[in-house]
């Protein structure tokens, strides 16, 4: 029984912020899907879990948990400080990604489902962290 993230899993961790290490690691060495979403989890910030799904994408279903992971870690820089409409409006973003690719068949398409999913919570994200910037222009 393992614990803990395996030695692959903290490469990618400790060179999150060098893009040819990432691209290295996920091209190169076997991760299962729970090793990429935990890497995903643990990343720097939303950028950070996006660079690593971009980066280890299927172009499959796969792909729907590891856009989970990234939405849940972009989710934690505003979700909670959404009032109930921008809640709603973010949530309908969402479900238009749902709607996208409904009828079309094809595991790729679940990822591009998972993609839309991802970028509109790292926009939401990216607002966010914008807003709360203390150089931000007034």
């Amino acid at each position: 029984m393992r614990f803990g993230p395996g030695p692959a899993v903290l490469a990618v961790i400790l060179s999150i912020g060098a893009s040819p290490a990432l691209a290295v690691v996920c091209q190169d060495t076997s991760m299962s899907l729970d090793e990429v979403v935990d890497v995903i989890s643990a990343a720097q910030g939303c950028a950070g879990a996006m660079k690593v799904f971009t980066e280890c994408s299927l172009g499959t279903s796969g792909d729907i948990r590891m856009g989970e992971a990234v939405e849940n870690k972009c989710e934690g820089d505003f979700l909670g400080r959404l009032k109930p409409s921008q809640k709603q409006a973010y949530q309908s973003k969402l479900l238009v990604c749902d709607r996208k690719y409904r009828n079309e068949s094809g595991t790729m398409y679940r990822s591009f489902t998972a993609f839309c999913r991802a970028e509109v919570s790292q926009k939401y994200s990216r607002e966010a962290l914008k807003a709360a910037s203390p150089l931000r222009a007034r």
